[in-house]
């Protein structure tokens, strides 16, 4: 009989117009709703939802995994129809449709919506629609549980952090990036959550997990990428100075190619 694996649950909120869980604020759901929606944003969120953020996702070498992809329930319906095409050969995605709410409330529900009866934990991991993950994340996120048994069975919830990978933006002229090493950066950062936890990962501040659960941090390995592009939320106030990014060279390209799927050639082509 074959040994039960721990469910990997992945979070992706797709211009989700929340109460809550941006810092841009907006007096109603449906102002923030006519921000999230605007085409010009859009066009851009899609561009880096298809060059950055599908691409690692359809090539893990562990394919087993749930991605919960939450989108407004007055998403229009072509921005809808776009998504529905884009992820129809990713048999992982499941797009979840949910009416304006409590951020953390939503989330929690949306991942116990997806979440199996087991006496396993899960592993959780939670990206935006311009983040990127290695295309081992998932397959190094499961030998990483694997390794934490004892810790697994006295803490109900346990924080993994792949702290090393890349920030990236796109252009016509392909990617920049540079590597870069943080901790608790929310790509790549995973949590086993405990199979009768009713909070999952939506439901704690991925910069203060070392105050309320043991983290285990794993560098030395290209894991994530976080991309920028001139709609980040946490990039929108005042004072914060733009991330110089280099054109990668052909070596670098090659590079993303075998860490993450991602193809520079593909990249340029969105813009033509």
């Amino acid at each position: 009989m074959t040994e039960p694996k721990m469910q990997v649950i992945g979070l992706c909120r797709l211009s989700y117009p929340a109460l809550g869980g941006f810092q841009i604020e907006h007096d109603t759901p449906a102002a923030r709703a006519a921000f999230l929606y605007d085409p010009v944003r859009m066009e851009e969120r899609f561009a880096t939802f298809t060059a950055l953020t599908l691409p690692p996702l359809k090539a893990q070498t562990d394919p087993e995994f749930t991605l919960a992809i939450v989108v407004g329930d007055a998403m229009p319906e072509p921005m809808l129809e776009r998504l529905l095409d884009l992820t129809q050969n990713v048999p992982q995605a499941v797009i979840i449709p949910r009416a304006p709410g409590r951020h953390r409330l939503v989330m929690r529900e949306v991942i116990n919506q997806v979440r199996e009866s087991s006496p396993l934990p899960s592993l959780q991991f939670r990206m935006d629609d311009d983040d990127a993950v290695a295309v081992t994340f998932v397959q190094r996120l499961r030998e990483a549980a694997g390794d934490l048994g004892g810790m697994l069975a006295k803490h109900r919830y346990v924080g993994i952090d792949f702290n090393q990978g890349h920030i990236a933006r796109i252009s016509p002229k392909g990617i920049h990036a540079r590597g870069t090493v943080e901790t608790l950066w929310t790509p790549a950062l995973g949590m086993a959550v405990a199979a009768d936890a009713s909070r999952g990962i939506m439901n704690f501040s991925h910069a203060k997990l070392g105050r309320v659960m043991p983290v285990v941090t794993l560098p030395g390995e290209d894991m994530y990428i976080r991309g920028h592009n001139q709609f980040n939320d946490s990039r929108q106030k005042d004072g914060i100075n733009p991330v110089r990014l280099p054109l990668l060279d052909a070596a670098g390209e090659a590079a993303f190619r075998r860490i993450y799927n991602i193809d520079a050639d593909h990249v340029r082509a969105l813009y033509r």
